[in-house]
């Protein structure tokens, strides 16, 4: 069953809620973050804390930090912080809805891990977050083929790779 997700990613979905002006310039291929010392921090979070595990890239889309086999299929993400919660879920929950709805893998269980704070929180997907993923599809599709949304300042800006892209 194919839904047409399958051009939108995982940073799309993060990006979504955390600002339309970064996702828009993220998605015309203005990628600022690779050198960004937050993106190489939390790089090197990952790295360290799961040293014998890998990522897996997934169609080019999804790129889940990893994944294990148990009586389900577990896909784990690894986040610096709970900061960005709402928009940490929201991607791992897009990867399990693509991980059921284009690759037909069932029974699938996802795990946000917080090494910092050692916590770890279970995300289910149920019928009414395939939903909203629904309409955050659409609503990011519309973004992409509208203009760039006007940069609206927020406490996290500073901390961006595109700060000064938005604000200079």
């Amino acid at each position: 069953m194919n839904f047409m997700i399958s051009k939108i990613n995982g940073t799309q979905i993060n990006y979504y809620f955390i600002c339309k002006t970064k996702l828009w310039l993220f998605s015309h291929n203005i990628q600022l973050e690779d050198e960004h010392e937050n993106v190489k921090l939390g790089k090197f979070l990952h790295e360290t804390s799961f040293k014998r595990e890998k990522d897996f890239l997934i169609d080019n889309l999804i790129n889940v930090d990893f994944i294990k086999i148990t009586d389900s299929v577990e896909i784990h993400e690894v986040k610096k912080s709970q900061k960005m919660n709402l928009a940490n879920e929201y991607q791992l929950l897009y990867y399990m809805f693509y991980l059921e709805h284009e690759k037909d893998i069932k029974n699938v269980v996802g795990f946000l891990n917080y090494p910092n704070s050692r916590k770890k929180k279970k995300i289910t997907l149920t019928k009414e977050k395939e939903r909203e993923l629904f309409e955050i599809i659409e609503n990011i599709k519309n973004i992409f083929d509208s203009s760039m949304p006007k940069p609206k300042k927020k406490r996290i800006c500073s901390k961006c790779a595109y700060f000064e892209f938005c604000f200079s």
